[in-house]
């Protein structure tokens, strides 16, 4: 399988838990704060999961230390921090579309599909660049 196509596959994987845990949380807890406890919880799914598969099926990572894996994974962490400020931008904007948030899941995806875009090229860049480490 080419690698553009098992990275779509692997971020249409990650989006869906991602999705997926957002919708147990919100059906879990519906109290104060409840969407940004569930966007909170998404993401973090989303990333663990995006970035095992990442690292050993896109970048091909042997890394087996574990101060190296910390630091991979805190580059990586680092580099979504930009693509998950569109995520939520995406999400939160989606969901002020209407009173009753309908279209925030649409938002997500579309968010989550950018940031995916974008983060293939920091992390080539950035994480998974043998010289940065």
């Amino acid at each position: 399988m080419p690698l553009y196509a098992r990275y779509a596959l692997f971020a249409g994987v990650a989006i869906a838990i991602n999705l997926g845990t957002q919708l147990l949380a919100l059906l879990i807890y519906q109290g104060p704060l409840s969407l940004m406890a569930s966007i909170a919880v998404g993401t973090g799914t989303g990333l663990i999961t995006k970035y095992l598969l990442d690292k050993r099926w896109i970048f091909f990572d042997k890394t087996t230390d574990a101060a190296a894996n910390g630091w991979t994974f805190a580059l990586y962490a680092g580099t979504g921090i930009v693509t998950t400020a569109i995520f939520w931008g995406f999400e939160y904007g989606f969901d002020a579309l209407t009173p009753d948030g309908r279209w925030r899941f649409l938002g997500a995806a579309i968010g989550l599909t950018i940031g995916y875009v974008a983060k293939y090229q920091l992390d080539r860049r950035f994480v998974f660049n043998r010289s940065l480490q």
